[in-house]
């Protein structure tokens, strides 16, 4: 059980690195990618040569007698709602950090970003239940809160239900938001597209700007040459004899894993989401600026 002292510290840490992160290489990259809830009526003002004709304000330039246009402005307020898989698998990782420890630092990021912006950043934890909401604040005691809480809240479940968890999104998030969605898809096999999973994630994509973050761990999809290993599955506690010593059976287990990460993808992307892969051996800052330089690009 970590102390109180150390709880801090973690979070401190995770604090110094992301904030100087947003504020050095994501600037200006969050406020481009993400969008506000649509346009606020600003004012009229007087026809110039040169505006687009459909703005014109009738009733003004009838009042007046001389033709007026409507500006509007963007309304640039965001609600960003960051939902993480806490289920036992994230827990796997190296030496250097675990697949929970990646996601706690992408959302720092994202929500240290959400604030610069003056946007609201909300968490939602879960596992086989939804463990843990917190709903949207803006300021930095709460983004604080919600990195503290990744690191280290106990769940009391160790599988995973995603249908319960976007089963409460919807219902929570009355208005349009921006969702990370971060949990470990490519560990599983893809689903079908008239799955009720993958119904409900074209549900959350209509509804909401989702973006689905799959954590992996490279360990999870390459077995070393290490003869018979028990391997088991840190949610449901099952156990099953594997020989790594067999290269064919290695590479077997990595071929599958390879076309589970692509359907996993190609899912997401019928479904409507965005989606992007980060894993535990790799630099969190790059991969997330790599994602919203191709969707800065794609827009």
């Amino acid at each position: 059980m970590s102390t109180q002292r150390e709880i801090l510290k973690k979070v401190r840490q995770v604090e110094i690195r992301t904030r100087r992160a947003v504020t050095d290489t994501l600037a200006g990259s969050y406020h481009s990618v993400f969008r506000g809830q649509g346009i606020d009526f600003e004012e009229s003002r007087e026809y110039y040569p040169g505006d687009d004709v459909r703005s014109i304000d009738w009733n003004v330039t009838a009042r007046t007698g001389r033709p007026f246009v409507k500006i509007f402005r963007e309304e640039r307020e965001l609600t960003l709602l960051l939902a993480v898989d806490l289920s036992a698998s994230q827990n796997f990782g190296g030496v250097d950090r675990s697949k929970r420890e990646v996601a706690a630092e992408l959302a720092a990021i994202l929500a240290f970003s959400a604030i610069r912006n003056n946007d609201k950043a909300g968490l939602l934890l879960f596992t086989d239940r939804v463990e843990r909401y917190i709903p949207p604040r803006k300021g930095l005691q709460h983004v604080l809160r919600v990195v503290r809480e990744i690191l280290f809240f106990q769940p009391e479940g160790k599988g995973t239900d995603r249908i319960a968890a976007l089963d409460y999104i919807n219902h929570v998030l009355t208005r349009r938001a921006v969702v990370f969605f971060l949990s470990d898809f490519s560990c599983e096999k893809p689903l079908p597209k008239d799955s009720p999973e993958a119904r409900l994630i074209s549900v959350t994509a209509a509804r909401h700007d989702l973006v689905v973050a799959d954590i992996r761990d490279p360990r999870e999809a390459e077995l070393p040459a290490a003869g018979t290993l028990l391997l088991e599955d840190p949610e449901t506690g099952l156990r099953s004899e594997v020989r790594t010593n067999s290269s064919s059976f290695r590479r077997q287990y990595s071929m599958l894993g390879e076309e589970g990460r692509r359907g996993w993808e190609r899912l997401l992307r019928q479904c409507g989401a965005g989606c992007m892969s980060i894993s535990t051996e790799r630099e969190v800052l790059r991969e997330l600026r790599v994602f919203m330089e191709r969707r800065a690009a794609a827009r």
